[in-house]
């Protein structure tokens, strides 16, 4: 570790040598095999299937999961994948997770795959990506996964195999003997030969790799987009980038004596390159508290304590997940914590205080993104930590804030403080940024800077603050809304735990803002008083809320992020039937779905006779809508 205070620091860090001469490793193997060489005996991962303290958890030396991640690369390599060909795994957190992620992009591209999407979605991405071997659950009880694969792999012709993890044997008894006797039969069919990926696995050799990496700083994993905008684009990732977030870690902060608490999704970069990477650089121990994470069964009333149990020195989490916790007391000797990461979302600054009074450690704010193969800033753990900001690039990681054209020619460059695009360049930015061509279109500026999306400032010192989603502004009227405003002020209510902030459709003004909040357990607030408190709160009068709704959960991604399109979808339906009925029309939307040319649509039930009625009405709205018709192509009455 190196202290890095400053953005001077950093700079510094920058002339002492180039990137490439930080780390001797090509691929992500033999960085593995490097560390498992030095700490052969210490931890390296532990996961347990229940949340309870004293639960059965394993857990795997260094030299054990060296084996265990060489004996899946052989299988992979002898079912057919070469560098070029693809391992998708739909896992939740398991040791089997971090073994698939390493083993296939050892034996060709790993593709982690979130388990909650649809299975229409599941085998979007098998397709675009060819993937031929698919690991994912065995049939167990409480979880469709299984089901919902085999539905994917029917709709993905080029998946050959089918690999099935049984989580059974980190039962302990008598509840492991028990699962034989309730699994849940799966009856959906497909092509696919299915194997068990212990047995398997267990047939090959695990003292090397059965074949010669492929040379050169090839793709070896695509992770899709998940995240709040729409539907799933693929990314792919290079090692040399995937090694950098790892060598990052290693240099900021970590050494092989830390215990690192991982409740965030494997299948997600956060988890499997700032933290499973920074393990691999470092010899550091990963642990895995439950297949779900913060959302499994007992996990938040148990934290504190599986805290205490592992001795974890280091934990990962995001801003929705620290308020659940503030509503739990700190019930264990957390002593060993010596610091927290948040990202994924800006952390209100209320939150920061009762996380820091309640524990005494500090939450550093970070920012990163699956097309820049993650990490890229992060406030400096030895320097001035600015609540709000993402702190400064990382050694080798360079941010201009930019006004681009859609061709992703730069316009001009911001001013000191000044809001426009962040931009990124680092060891993880490539021209080649998704696997569909049409997607790089003007994605990268014509100097290698990769456009976030992401509005944000510079500030005189080198920090970063971002501002919003240039897809997430609320235009009203042509008036510019960051829904952060509106978000911040909501959370400032002590009943409040979440908040959403999205533009709702409106006939005059384009977009008017609307807010969905929930509150925090046990909490209680009606309307009328939150929107009492918006109004005290909000500064700026175009951005009051003309709609506020308590949902009992606001929908999240699988890494804690309000995901937004439920939301808009919620509130196109609602005013769209609103000015529907008031009309007098009998027509109503059935469902909001997602098209990639036209985003949003809204599908109408209702007879064809309405179309000119309809028309007139939903005319004024920017929405797009059409007839909902079933599968013959007949409107659906």
């Amino acid at each position: 570790m190196v202290r890095i205070a400053t953005l001077a620091d950093k700079l510094a860090a920058e002339a002492e040598m180039p990137v490439g001469s930080r780390w001797a490793a090509r691929t992500l193997y033999e960085q593995l095999a490097e560390t498992a060489g030095r700490f052969p005996h210490r931890p390296a991962i532990t996961f347990q299937l229940k949340s309870g303290p004293r639960d059965k958890a394993v857990t795997l030396d260094w030299a054990a999961f060296r084996a265990e991640v060489v004996r899946a690369a052989n299988l992979f390599r002898r079912l057919g994948i070469g560098p070029d060909d693809t391992v998708a795994y739909l896992l939740p957190n398991c040791i089997e997770a971090a073994v698939s992620l390493l083993a296939g992009a050892t034996a060709g591209r790993v593709l982690p795959v979130n388990p909650l999407l649809a299975p229409e979605h599941v085998a979007g991405i098998l397709r675009e990506t060819g993937a031929k071997v698919v690991v994912t659950l065995a049939p167990f009880p409480r979880t469709d996964l299984a089901q919902k694969v085999a539905e994917a792999v029917a709709l993905a012709p080029s998946v050959e195999t089918v690999l099935e993890v049984d989580l059974a044997h980190y039962l302990a008894p008598p509840l492991r003997w028990i699962v034989p006797f309730i699994r849940p039969k799966q009856t959906v069919t497909h092509r696919a030969r299915v194997l068990g990926f212990a047995g398997a696995a267990a047939a090959e050799k695990g003292d090397a790799l059965d074949f010669a990496e492929a040379g050169g700083d090839r793709i070896c994993a695509c992770f899709h987009t998940g995240g709040t905008t729409g539907l799933p684009k693929v990314a792919q990732h290079r090692a040399s980038g995937i090694l950098y977030n790892g060598w990052c870690g290693k240099y900021y902060i970590f050494t092989e004596a830390d215990v690192l608490l991982c409740p965030l999704p494997l299948f997600h970069v956060f988890a499997a390159y700032p933290i499973l990477m920074s393990c691999l650089m470092t010899g550091a121990h990963l642990v895995l508290p439950t297949p779900q994470g913060y959302r499994g069964e007992g996990v938040m009333d148990n934290f504190w304590k599986l805290i205490a149990r592992h001795r974890v020195t280091f934990l990962i989490t995001v801003p929705t997940a620290v308020a659940a916790l503030m509503q739990r007391k700190v019930d264990a000797d957390v002593s060993t914590l010596r610091l927290a990461i948040s990202g994924s979302a800006a952390m209100p600054v209320e939150l920061f205080h009762r996380f820091e009074e309640a524990t005494g450690v500090r939450i550093m704010e970070g920012y990163g993104m699956t097309e820049a193969t993650c990490l890229v800033s992060i406030n400096p753990p030895d320097g001035e930590r600015r609540i709000g900001s993402v702190g400064f690039p990382f050694p080798y990681t360079e941010v201009r804030i930019l006004h681009c054209a859609a061709d992703g020619g730069i316009l001009r460059e911001c001013a000191i403080d000044e809001v426009g695009e962040i931009c990124v360049k680092n060891p993880g930015v490539r021209a080649d940024v998704y696997t569909d061509p049409a997607r790089n279109q003007g994605i990268v500026t014509p100097d290698g800077y990769l456009r976030t999306g992401d509005l944000g400032r510079v500030d005189a010192d080198g920090y970063i603050w971002i501002t919003g989603r240039a897809k997430d502004l609320i235009i009203r009227g042509g008036h510019n809304i960051d829904p952060a405003l509106i978000e911040d002020a909501m959370l400032h209510h002590p009943q409040v735990a979440v908040a959403g902030a999205i533009g709702q459709p409106d006939a005059r003004s384009g977009e008017l803002p609307a807010v969905y909040v929930e509150l925090v357990a046990g909490g209680a607030a009606s309307v009328d008083e939150l929107m009492a408190h918006a109004l005290a709160r909000i500064p700026e009068p175009a951005a009051v809320p003309k709609h506020l709704e308590v949902l009992p959960e606001l929908p999240k991604t699988a890494v804690g992020k309000v995901f937004k399109p439920d939301l808009r979808r919620r509130a196109i339906a609602r005013v769209l039937d609103a000015a529907l009925a008031e009309a007098g029309s009998r027509a109503r939307v059935a469902a909001v779905v997602e098209d990639r040319r036209l985003g949003l649509v809204a599908e109408l039930t209702g007879g064809p006779e309405e179309e000119a009625e309809v028309s007139a009405v939903l005319g004024h709205f920017t929405v797009p809508w059409r007839w909902k018709r079933d599968g013959s192509g007949a409107v659906r009455p």
